[in-house]
């Protein structure tokens, strides 16, 4: 498995960054997960050689503009989502939409689009997760995000990919609004696998608290391989993942291999 980073918070060589994410995954299909907000993954891609056209199919982590307005810049596609991430939204006190762009209907004309609440297969190897039960008394317990009818949105939509290698897994996420270490858990369940290779992407920490300790507390239960806290994860909360895992910090242009 080889895992690209198109697009992402900070920026390495000659590669250009923006506030997103974007990994293009080569396994047994060729994925790309989340487009970030512009066209930033296609300019990274280009100069990583890496041709668009030869994705297969394109998975949408969940509805926020910086992991799903760069659907703009692509088409001709099957896109995987939850059924909820077209949905309008907002931050508490505020009136800017930070859902997706392109709405639903406009989305259909661009793309062939599957919707799971369930886990899904996208080949032999990697599964979309869809909802992910959120079980352990720490993770997604506020929110600040809320629907058009001011309703808390916790962003049920959030999801991710877990990869199978042979006796192994590899979990990615966009940005854990439903938590890390439920995700893990329940890539965990579905594949029957319980050793992890790697976590990359998105854990929503922005501070070392209670929450973060927990999941480093958690992390070391799982004796994961390898660990990739990224874009939404803020410095606090990467300076103690740092001091627990000794960290390397994700940029544009970076490639990992499994």
């Amino acid at each position: 498995m080889r895992l690209s980073i198109l697009t992402e918070n900070t920026a390495s060589g000659k590669f250009c960054a923006e506030h997103g994410l974007s990994y293009y995954i080569e396994s047994d299909v060729n994925i790309l997960f989340d487009t970030g907000h512009s066209d930033v993954f296609l300019q990274n891609a280009k100069k990583l050689n890496i041709d668009i056209n030869q994705v297969d199919t394109v998975v949408l982590s969940h509805g926020h503009w910086d992991h799903g307005d760069g659907l703009r810049f692509i088409s001709e596609k099957t896109l995987i989502c939850h059924p909820d991430a077209f949905k309008k939204r907002f931050r508490k006190n505020g009136n800017e939409n930070i859902g997706l762009e392109l709405s639903l209907d406009q989305l259909k004309e661009k793309f062939d689009i599957i919707t799971s609440c369930k886990p899904c297969p996208i080949s032999k190897n990697i599964i979309f997760l869809g909802e992910i039960p959120r079980l352990n008394s720490f993770e997604s317990q506020t929110t600040a995000f809320t629907l058009e009818n001011n309703i808390e949105d916790f962003v049920i939509d959030d999801s991710g990919l877990v990869i199978k290698l042979d006796e192994e897994i590899v979990v990615i996420s966009g940005c854990a609004h439903s938590g890390i270490c439920n995700m893990i858990e329940y890539a965990k369940l579905i594949t029957g696998i319980n050793k992890i290779r790697a976590v990359i992407g998105g854990f929503h920490l922005k501070y070392n608290n209670q929450q973060t300790q927990a999941t480093i507390k958690y992390l070391k239960s799982q004796d994961v391989a390898e660990i990739y806290p990224s874009h939404c994860t803020e410095l606090d909360a990467l300076a103690a993942f740092n001091e627990d895992f000794n960290i390397k910090q994700l940029k544009t242009g970076m490639i990992l291999n499994f």
